[in-house]
């Protein structure tokens, strides 16, 4: 560590801003100093390695309630073990106070959920993008008996009410539980009557036709779907039966009275099915399809429907049967191994400027890493401060053009499961996308593989190494005095999930009652099923596994 600060000790003063390119491996590079000529330039480039604590956060209790999409299944991990995920969800009407006719006959009730899938021809689609394995799973779609309500009774500024994790097994390894503030939920204890089962259910890329009443006419299609066929004689007493009762006169009412649906997957062998859910599409819905007397034309019968939409709070419950302990590591001297798994799983943290360090190279460490940092860099007043410009801005006497997390992956995990594996870095103190992330023009709304590979990387598969770029984030905390010097990484299925440019939404997922620095994660986490192994910055690590934070340097001569 001393070496490595004294590396950085330059007493020059320079303001120059070299462009930085991005190669066509997507590695990051910078200028070198023969673009101009060695002889007739007034600057170099250098690079060093700072010292940083990465450590493993044990993540319990997250908010599972209203993600962007839902996972249905049972997967299993072959470095941590199993998880089973179950969604309960409300529902509304389309419209209240409904008139079903006279003489009204139940035809048939209908829940359809569209998978996430992508057109392959006009009628073929592929759903391998979102589902993981292929073994079949017990499949059971329950009358849900617990009110979500929509506000925390206990807030005093009437903020929406959040559900979280309890997926530990600790209490036991076969019911989906949630939690709130005071509260622990039993869905299995919760549960009503049984709407549909399905023993042996695999999810299926088929394009569902409709048939339409009148022959003559073309069938409809549908993208694949979780559609299936609920039991009618329900419908009838508790919807059809209840025409100009209060229970459907509005949604306050309704919703107290059928309280939703538990769709609760069970594992029937070590391996399963675990698939995406779109439950907030417009084409999420359970359909009740019914006939009635027609009143222009006696004697003849009209085809009508009633729509219930998968709407209002929905959770996605975890049970996990991890084979891995996972803990929270060693803030101090760091973690020789980071596991990264959803789900309710684990998180790494960076302390990039963890510790004390020698940074006059006297031989003590006498000054604090963030410190150290500020003084190799920032340009000194004379009065033990640092100068300003006129926007209040620190100038600096060296210009970092790149700065990268350098992470290697554990060799013993299988290659092929993880060669589709991101890595998340975000702001921790904020809780947000790093500035890195938010400046990188390569999204990729239909890729998700592909986008913002400038600030996030892409995982090399013949070196096994992620590279995470902090060059805006590192000169925020030198320029503007940010104190954001924590990065969270987590594995992540899609990093287009949680951040809406054009709204500037974060969708971060809270932990409850959280001491720690980590409040919350990004919620594309929760959702991502797989997990992977990193090596961290333990003393331990060889050298040449050991995730380092590159920073690449203009100095003048």
């Amino acid at each position: 560590m001393k070496k490595i600060f004294k590396a950085l000790n330059f007493t020059v003063v320079i303001l120059f801003l070299l462009v930085s390119f991005i190669a066509c491996d997507k590695d990051f590079s910078t200028v070198e100093s023969d673009v101009l000529g060695e002889d007739n330039m007034n600057f170099s480039t250098a690079k060093v390695n700072l010292p940083i604590i990465a450590y493993n956060k044990k993540l319990d209790s997250l908010q599972i309630n209203n993600l962007s999409s839902n996972l249905l299944g049972v997967f299993n991990d072959p470095d941590y073990g199993q998880t089973t995920a179950s969604i309960i969800t409300q529902v509304s009407p389309s419209g209240f106070n409904p008139n079903f006719g006279d003489n009204t006959v139940l035809d048939s009730v209908v829940l359809n959920i569209p998978y996430f899938s992508r057109a392959i021809t006009d009628s073929t689609y592929t759903i391998s993008d979102s589902l993981y394995g292929n073994a079949p799973i017990h499949l059971s779609v329950f009358k849900n008996n617990y009110f979500l309500r929509d506000f925390n009774p206990n807030s005093q500024t009437n903020e929406r009410q959040n559900y979280f994790s309890k997926a530990n097994g600790s209490i036991n390894d076969t019911d989906n539980f949630a939690i709130t503030e005071n509260t622990t939920i039993n869905f299995d204890t919760n549960k009503g009557e049984l709407l549909f089962e399905d023993p042996n259910f695999i999810p299926s890329n088929e394009t569902i036709y409709l048939t339409p009443a009148d022959s003559t006419a073309p069938k409809t299609k549908l993208a694949p779907a979780l559609r299936v066929k609920l039991d009618s004689l329900y419908w009838v007493n508790s919807i059809i039966e209840k025409e100009g009762q209060p229970e459907l006169s509005n949604e306050n009412n309704f919703k107290n009275y059928f309280r939703g649906l538990y769709i609760k997957a069970q594992a029937i062998s070590e391996e399963g099915s675990l698939v995406f859910l779109n439950l907030a599409s417009t084409s999420s819905n359970i359909t009740i399809y019914y006939s009635k007397d027609n009143p222009a034309a006696t004697g003849e019968r009209t085809q009508d429907t009633y729509i219930l939409n998968i709407a209002g709070n929905r959770l996605n419950t975890f049970i996990n049967n991890y084979t891995l302990p996972l803990a929270n590591g060693n803030k101090t001297l760091g973690d020789e191994k980071l596991y990264l798994k959803g789900a309710e799983g684990s998180m790494a943290v960076v302390d990039l400027f963890g510790g004390m360090v020698d940074c006059d190279g006297d031989g003590t460490l006498d000054i604090s890493a963030l410190d150290c940092f500020k003084e190799t860099y920032r340009v000194p007043d004379g009065n033990g401060g640092y100068k300003k410009d006129n926007f209040g801005n620190y100038i600096l006497k060296q210009l970092i053009n790149e700065a990268r997390l350098i992470i290697y992956e554990d060799e013993g995990m299988a290659a092929d499961y993880h060669k589709y594996d991101r890595i998340y870095a975000y702001d921790v103190k904020n809780n947000l996308p790093t500035i890195d992330y938010l400046f990188d023009p390569t999204t990729n709304n239909s890729i998700p593989l592909s986008s913002k590979i400038i600030s996030l990387g892409q995982r090399d598969p013949d070196q096994l190494k992620y590279k995470i770029r902090l060059t805006e984030h590192l000169n925020s905390i030198l320029i503007r005095d940010s104190t954001n010097t924590k990065i969270g990484l987590v594995l992540s299925s899609n990093v287009n999930a949680d951040y809406n440019a054009g709204t500037l939404f974060f969708n971060k997922s809270k932990i409850l009652n959280s001491n720690a620095d980590v409040k919350g994660v990004p919620a594309t986490s929760i959702i991502t099923p797989r997990g992977t192994i990193l090596h961290g910055t333990n003393a331990n690590v060889p050298e040449n596994k050991r995730m380092k934070l590159e920073i690449f340097f203009t100095k003048p001569k």
